[in-house]
């Protein structure tokens, strides 16, 4: 909130601004702050400091007098290349300490502490760590119980080994680190939805300093973000390493492992808001008053489990003004130019329609989104069928100042694919593009008219995959879980299923509660369209979604022309009939007017999460009163 500092600033002042940024924050959340709550955001509402009073400012002085002071510390960040590493260091820079990032072997041996966080495939790690000559200095680094975290795959790569598929496509075992006994599996399909996507509780096992801070929430242990296909199961053998578990669906997994100094989390403490912060924090602390070994074994209670909390999303579609500036808009039936311009002289595009509704800038919807609750945050960015992302830079700067201040998941879509630049005749590859984006700041990416491309090629060649689709190609370095794709069909009405020629088409029977054809056709089947639904396509939303979890998705985001905008509720018998047709999770979208939408689709559908943008975008209705509905209603959400 306070502006930035200059460019020849030392490392001192940074790290003192750092260390009140999140003095403030975690105030502001009631959590460190021992002053009371109103006194602190009172005067934190009033007082701009420079960075160069800090010392003087008595909100500081008094919360850093509270505490011992601790030793410096310096954090050694291996980065093996895949996923978002830049969240995972936005969210360390919130706590002030030096960041260096692992180059070499020798700086392994010679780390004070070690967070290796792990995004993707686990056989793309391993390789890493191998070519890079990492991984004996990493096995010796954790044999002398040295600090160390290790986030997703950096938790699974201790274990034995994993039967996630290997680089050569092979179904034989991928070999870990070999520091826990045992081997990452994956979980079933035929039970439950795969990936494990959302936020979830943890159990804990041991008392320990890294959860100090993380504490019940309404009764609920609180919930972390998860996102993974494979887990370590919880065995008698590994014990003495389990600090918390975790219930998917009936599946008990552990969520997280700790023995002496090492310790490693299944879930993402960066993408999991203030909870997640406060894991950190408790992390880093321990590491510098030495307290991190000290845990306790606790009693365990195997009746109790945790259960897979709905998600609310939010998406914002992002676009360019006629003025040229970025801006959140909101389509009717994905039109986003307002009716007429007479009202609008300073947006009129010259063809009696009004200019591009503006409902706000994209990074301050996003950190109002993030500070009111949202699970997930979603850019689309919905002109980028016309130009490649790699030019996109407005786009890519919104993704990383959107990373600096919001800790929930972040997708972004719209022109992932392959392209060539005209100017240059050079051609990218969808994976470039997406690599792009995550290194931006994004943790998924959202696929639209180049998945329903590659599904019509699948079905063409009778199911066969060729490697070159851009779903293959991104999920095969960065995880099936980093791959969504979104879905644009329209209802095509019948008066009977007999009417569609083509059998490949899933004609929906319409309940008495759904809309009707406009001849009171009680059938239907949805139509997927391309380039912003500019363009109809001979195939159903539910062949594009089996097709698409085929090539190696992990998400659909399920839309509907027809709903857009109209604030009538989701498309129920659209979500069934994905939701039912296929086994990675459905995230509802187009049609919420209400908190009661989002209950209506949770109850009647498998999606796992609904989006919605206009509604929370006008202020019609707050995040947490669809949320607090939610849990009157029987349906678990997440509460801050």
């Amino acid at each position: 909130v306070w502006p930035p500092l200059s460019a020849d600033r030392d490392h001192g002042q940074e790290a003192a601004f750092s260390t009140l940024f999140y003095h403030v924050r975690s105030c502001h959340r009631r959590r460190t702050c021992m002053i009371p709550h109103e006194t602190c955001v009172a005067q934190s509402k009033k007082t701009t400091p420079s960075p160069l009073a800090i010392s003087d400012n008595p909100r500081v002085q008094q919360h850093t007098n509270t505490m011992p002071e601790l030793p410096p510390l310096t954090i050694s960040l291996l980065d093996y290349g895949a996923g978002n590493v830049r969240s995972v260091r936005n969210a360390l820079s919130t706590f002030g300490h030096p960041i260096v990032d692992i180059s070499t072997p020798e700086q392994i041996t010679e780390a004070q502490v070690i967070i290796f966080p792990g995004v993707g495939s686990y056989h793309c790690a391993m390789d890493v760590l191998k070519e890079r000559g990492w991984e004996e200095p990493l096995k010796e680094y954790l044999k002398r119980d040295r600090p160390y975290l290790g986030i997703c795959l950096g938790m699974q790569t201790l274990f034995e080994s994993s039967e996630e598929t290997s680089s050569d496509g092979d179904k034989k075992t991928v070999e870990g680190l070999g520091i826990i006994p045992g081997k990452i599996i994956k979980f079933d399909e035929k039970e439950r939805a795969v990936p494990h996507i959302g936020w979830n509780g943890i159990i804990p096992h041991q008392s320990s300093p890294v959860l100090r801070y993380v504490t019940e929430n309404n009764g609920h242990a609180k919930e972390v973000y998860f996102v993974h296909s494979y887990y370590a199961p919880v065995e008698d053998r590994d014990a003495p390493w389990v600090l918390t578990r975790t219930t998917y669906e009936g599946q008990e997994f552990v969520s997280s492992v700790q023995k002496g100094n090492v310790c490693a989390t299944q879930f993402h403490p960066e993408k999991s808001g203030g909870v997640g912060l406060d894991f950190l924090k408790g992390f880093l602390e321990s590491v510098q008053d030495g307290s991190l070994s000290k845990t306790t074994p606790l009693p365990i209670d195997p009746s109790q489990h945790t259960q897979l909390v709905k998600r609310v999303v939010v998406a914002l579609d992002v676009r360019t003004n006629d003025a040229g500036d970025l801006v959140v808009t909101k389509g009717d039936q994905y039109d986003v130019r307002e009716k007429d311009d007479t009202n609008d002289s300073e947006n009129t595009n010259g063809n009696g329609r009004g200019g591009v509704r503006n409902l706000g800038k994209p990074v301050a919807l996003a950190q109002r989104y993030y500070d009111e609750g949202a699970d997930e945050i979603a850019f689309l960015n919905i002109t980028s069928f016309r130009q490649g992302v790699i030019d996109d830079m407005p786009m890519l700067g919104v993704l990383e100042e959107a990373s600096k201040r919001i800790f929930v998941p972040l997708t972004v879509g719209g022109g992932i694919r392959s392209y060539t630049d005209e100017a240059t005749g050079k051609v990218y590859g969808a994976l470039e593009v997406a690599s792009r984006y995550f290194r931006a700041g994004a943790d998924k990416v959202s696929i639209g008219s180049d998945a329903v491309y590659a599904a019509e090629e699948y079905y063409k060649s009778g199911g066969t995959k060729t490697g070159e689709t851009s779903i293959e190609n991104i999920s095969s370095v960065y995880g099936v879980q980093a791959v969504v794709i979104s879905i644009d069909p329209k209802r095509v009405y019948v008066s009977s299923p007999n009417e569609v020629a083509d059998t490949k088409h899933t004609v929906v029977a319409l309940g008495d509660d759904d809309k009707k054809g406009p001849n009171g056709e009680q059938y239907c089947w949805y139509q997927c369209t391309v380039k912003g639904g500019r363009e109809e396509r001979n195939i159903c939303a539910v062949s594009v979604a089996k097709a698409a979890e085929a090539l190696g998705a992990g998400e659909i985001m399920l839309n509907c022309i027809d709903s857009d905008g109209q604030c009538n509720g989701f498309d129920i018998p659209l979500m069934k009939a994905v939701s039912n047709a296929v086994s990675i999770p459905v995230i509802a979208s187009s049609g919420a007017g209400t908190a009661g939408h989002f209950t209506d689709v949770f109850k009647k559908t498998h999606v796992k999460a609904a989006l919605a943008a206009g509604m929370f975008h006008r202020k019609e209705v707050e995040i947490m009163d669809v949320k607090k509905y939610m849990e009157e209603c029987g349906i678990r959400a997440r509460l801050i």
